[in-house]
C-alpha cells in the first residue's frame, strides 16, 4: 500500500538524514525515518542497510509514521525507543498541553477502553475534560504538535505495546490483547492486520525465544535508553534506600529486584514482583515480572521508565551542570514507582540519616506489610497500603521508634493519600502536588518538594533548605546560605533536580 500524505514534520530532513547514515544515537527516540520503497519505518539506530536519501520520510513519533501507513521495523523494534524526555516550558501554553495531553493519553492507553472507540478511560472526551478545554481544542492543538489525532496517537501506542508483548513474552494472544488496551481480541486481531499487514500469532511465530532465566516468567521486556547512563550511581542510590524484604540491588549483576503491592499501578492487579537487569554493553535492559502483573503491563513499563528515568537526555542534561556532571556522566533521576511509599520514605528521612530512615522503613513494613510468595528468599513482603497505615494509629507507628510527630505525619498522609493521588498523573504539574502535600500537618516545604520531585519526575525541583546541598556547595545554614545557593542553582536550570542528586552524591563520595 501506497503511504499516506500526513502533517508536515518540524525535523530537518538533511540533518536527520546524516544522522541516520552515521546511526547517530543521540537521536534516538526523537525522530522516526519511514523508507518508502518498503513501507517501514525504522529508529535512527536501525542496522539495516542506509535507505537512499529520496526514499526517506521523516517523523517525529511513531503514530506519524504509522498514521502515512508505514509499519515498525521488526530489527529496530520502534516500540522500544526512549521516549522524547522533554522538559516541561510554560513559555507556549498550547504546545505544553498538546504535550500535557499526549502524556496523559500514554499513561491512560491501557486502561479498560478498546482502541476504536472514542469512549472509555482513554477516550479523548475524558482527556478534553482532564484539560478542561473543548474536544474540538484538543483536537487542533494536538494535531498542531503531533500530527495525529488523540485516537491516532492512541491506537498506536496500543498497537506498539501488544508489539513489544507479543515479541518478549510468552503470554497468549488474548491476554496480550487485553493488557494492551483492547477489549475485544476480534478488534484487536483486525487493527493489527490493518495497520501491520500480518496477524499477531505470525508476528509471535517469528519472534526470537527469550532466554531461559532462573527466575523466568511468562512476563519479559526490554527497555532502551539514551547512552551515557550512570549505572553505578543509580544502583547505589537504590541500594542504599533499599528496604529488607522490598528491595534488592546486585550491583555486580547490575540487577534490581522488587516487589509491588496491588492497584499500585492501578486497577485491580495482585501484589508481584519485578527484576531488572542492565544487559552489559548494550544501551538496554531486561524487565521480567510475575504474571499476576500481566494485566498491567503497559503501566508497569511506563512506571519502570519514570522509576529509573529512562527517557532522560543525558547530554543536555551534563552540559547544563558543567563540572557537577563530571564524575557521574548520564546521572539519572530515580522515581518510585509506589508513590505512597516513596511519601513514607521521605517522612521517615526528616533530619535523619539515610540509614536510619532505611530501618524504621524496615520495621513499618516487617509490621505493617503483607507477605508475598517470589522465587527469592530476601524478597517476601509488599509495602502497607494506605488504609493500613491510616488504621494503624499513631501510637502503633511510635511503638517502630519513629518520633511521635512524623508518626502523625505519616498516618495523616495515609488518610489523605486519596486525594493527593490523582495529583500524581504522568505530566502533572509540581505546584499542586507540593501545595497539598504542605496541607498535610507534619510535612513541610522540603518533604513536598523532594516527593514532588522523585513521583513526577519533576527535573527542576531544588528543594529549599536541603542541609545536604549546603554542605556540598560549602555554604553555612541559614536564610543567607539558601539565598546563595539559590543563586547559584539558576545556572543548572531546567535541569536542578540532577544538580541535587550530584552534589549529594559528591558528599557520599567525600566520607
Amino acid at each position: 500500500m501506497e503511504p499516506r500524505p500526513t502533517a508536515a514534520s518540524v525535523v530537518d530532513p538533511d540533518t536527520a538524514y546524516r544522522a541516520l547514515t552515521a546511526r547517530d544515537a543521540r537521536f534516538d527516540g526523537h525522530w522516526f525515518v519511514g523508507v518508502t520503497s518498503t513501507g517501514i519505518y525504522c529508529r535512527p539506530i536501525c542496522r539495516v542497510r542506509t535507505p537512499r536519501r529520496e526514499n526517506c520520510r521523516f517523523f517525529e513519533t511513531p503514530a506519524q509514521a504509522e498514521a502515512a501507513a508505514f509499519r515498525p521495523c521488526l530489527k529496530c523494534r520502534p516500540e522500544l525507543a526512549p521516549g522524547p524526555g522533554l522538559p516541561w516550558s510554560v513559555m507556549d501554553g498550547p504546545r505544553t498541553l498538546a504535550r500535557q495531553a499526549a502524556q496523559w493519553l500514554a499513561a491512560h492507553a491501557f486502561d479498560d477502553a478498546d482502541a476504536d472507540r472514542a469512549t472509555g478511560a482513554a477516550s479523548p472526551a475524558a482527556l478534553a475534560r482532564h484539560l478542561g478545554i473543548s474536544e474540538r481544542h484538543l483536537r487542533r492543538i494536538f494535531a498542531t504538535e503531533h500530527g495525529v489525532s488523540p485516537l491516532q496517537y492512541l491506537r498506536t501506542r496500543r498497537l506498539l505495546l501488544a508489539k513489544q508483548m507479543l515479541t518478549d513474552t510468552e503470554l497468549p494472544v488474548a491476554q496480550v490483547a487485553h493488557a494492551s488496551g483492547f477489549r475485544s481480541l476480534r478488534r484487536f486481531n483486525a487493527a493489527f492486520a490493518e495497520s501491520y499487514h500480518l496477524s499477531p500469532s505470525r508476528l509471535r511465530c517469528n519472534a526470537v525465544p527469550p532466554a531461559n532465566e532462573p527466575a523466568a516468567s511468562a512476563l519479559r521486556a526490554t527497555l532502551t535508553f539514551r547512552e551515557p547512563l550512570a549505572r553505578d550511581a543509580l544502583l547505589r542510590f537504590v541500594a542504599r534506600r533499599a528496604i529488607p524484604g522490598i528491595e534488592t540491588v546486585d550491583a555486580d549483576a547490575l540487577r534490581m529486584r522488587r516487589t509491588l503491592r496491588s492497584g499500585v499501578l492501578g486497577g485491580a492487579h495482585a501484589a508481584g514482583w519485578i527484576e531488572i537487569a542492565f544487559v552489559p554493553g548494550r544501551a538496554r535492559l531486561r524487565l521480567q515480572a510475575s504474571d499476576s502483573l500481566a494485566g498491567a503491563t503497559g503501566r508497569l513499563l511506563a512506571a519502570v521508565r519514570r522509576w529509573l528515568d529512562l527517557d532522560a537526555e543525558p547530554l543536555a542534561i551534563d552540559a547544563a551542570l558543567g563540572e557537577l556532571a563530571q564524575a557521574d556522566a548520564g546521572l539519572r533521576l530515580p522515581g518510585g514507582v509506589d508513590a505512597f511509599e516513596l511519601g513514607v520514605r521521605a517522612v521517615l528521612g526528616q533530619q535523619v540519616t539515610v540509614a536510619a530512615a532505611r530501618t524504621l522503613a524496615g520495621r513499618v513494613v516487617e509490621r505493617f506489610g503483607t507477605p508475598l510468595a517470589t522465587p527469592w528468599s530476601n524478597l517476601d513482603r509488599c509495602f502497607p497500603a494506605p488504609d493500613a497505615l491510616a488504621g494503624a494509629g499513631v501510637a502503633a507507628l511510635a511503638e517502630l521508634g519513629i518520633i511521635r510527630s512524623r508518626a502523625a505525619a505519616i498516618a495523616a498522609l495515609a488518610a489523605a493519600w486519596q486525594d493527593i493521588e490523582v495529583l500524581l498523573q504522568p505530566g502533572a504539574q509540581a505546584a499542586p502536588l507540593v501545595e497539598r502535600l504542605q496541607s498535610v500537618p507534619g510535612i513541610g516545604a522540603w518533604t513536598a518538594h523532594y516527593v514532588a520531585m522523585r513521583t513526577l519526575g519533576w527535573t527542576d525541583a531544588f528543594p529549599p533548605g536541603d542541609v545536604a546541598v549546603l554542605n556540598a556547595l560549602g555554604l553555612a545554614r541559614g536564610a543567607r546560605a539558601e539565598r546563595e545557593a539559590e543563586l547559584r542553582a539558576q545556572a543548572w536550570r531546567p535541569w536542578r533536580s540532577y544538580a541535587v542528586l550530584a552534589l549529594w552524591n559528591s558528599l557520599e563520595k567525600r566520607s
